[in-house]
């Protein structure tokens, strides 16, 4: 396995969901019965990677502090960095250069969800690349929100929310990068928007013919929740898939215990500290089944 580590972006002001963000970050709003930054966390300890870092703005950073810790509880090591302003996703890595430690970098937006049956197994695979970026699409009936890949003479070319359409294969918000990330991000060039571009990011991978692209097929699930419309989806299509299936989406203490990263006699004790609720009963449901 690759030692990679994870960087979780969750700035912004969240304006689209005001004002419900007046006085507290979108990444901390539940998606259904947890905090949305679960889902994103989820994802990263689904690749198996142990060492997170969560950006966010001053005012709202001390919310993921007091909801995650230091990670311990978990098995996993989690830090936190303050974004003075939202300039662009690259900038992650150059706030992120001394946690990544010359290491690779696993990228999530906060705000997203992702779900399928076959995830964990890809998030894995491309874990375990050495050189390169991977970056993840799916077909979407929108592409002009988003950043659009698509292929042009046999090869592949990338455009920030298309003014004419292009294809309807949009980037999701997660990405593998190599070590060589932070320097590539110092090489971009702010945008007419003075942001940097993720796209360019992923244009300098494509020229080095380093870039790998991975559909998600059908039956795979990408969800945005930066508006009141698709929050309600998300937690709508969190609630169908739990009350069916009778297993929760993005319960870390789950995961820790399914990834070994915390012991059964840990798990106990972690969830022995909780209120009850209906979270807990859940998690004492995992320890028995665990068990047998």
């Amino acid at each position: 396995m690759v030692d990679r580590k994870a960087i979780i972006l969750s700035g912004g002001k969240g304006t689209r969901l005001y004002p419900c963000t007046a006085s507290l970050s979108k990444q901390i709003i539940p998606i259904y019965d947890k905090p949305m930054i679960y889902y994103s966390l989820a994802v990263a300890m689904h690749a198996k990677i142990k060492e997170v870092l969560i950006i966010s703005s001053q005012d709202h950073l001390h919310f993921f502090e007091n909801l995650l810790g230091n990670g311990s509880q978990l098995g996993m090591k989690i830090q936190y960095k303050v974004q003075q302003e939202p300039r662009g996703l690259p900038e992650a890595f150059l706030l992120g250069e001394e946690f990544l430690e010359g290491k690779g970098a696993f990228l999530i937006l906060g705000d997203n969800l992702f779900y399928g049956n076959d995830l964990s197994t890809a998030l894995e695979k491309e874990n375990q690349k050495q050189h390169g970026a991977s970056i993840f699409t799916m077909h979407v009936q929108d592409p002009e929100r988003y950043g659009v890949i698509y292929k042009k003479d046999d090869k592949y070319e990338i455009i920030e929310k298309p003014k004419s359409f292009v294809g309807n294969n949009a980037v999701t918000g997660m990405y593998f990068f190599d070590r060589h990330v932070c320097e590539y991000s110092k090489s971009l060039k702010p945008s007419q928007r003075q942001e940097l571009e993720i796209t360019d990011l992923i244009r300098v991978y494509m020229m080095n013919e380093e870039l790998s692209v991975h559909h998600l097929r059908r039956g795979m699930a990408w969800l945005d929740t930066g508006t009141p419309d698709s929050l309600l989806q998300a937690s709508q299509f969190v609630q169908i898939i739990e009350a069916r299936q009778g297993q929760k989406i993005a319960c870390l203490e789950e995961i820790s215990l399914r990834n070994s990263w915390i012991t059964m006699a840990q798990f106990d004790k972690l969830i022995g500290s909780y209120p009850n609720c209906d979270y807990k009963n859940y998690l004492c449901e995992v320890g028995r089944e665990f068990l047998i």
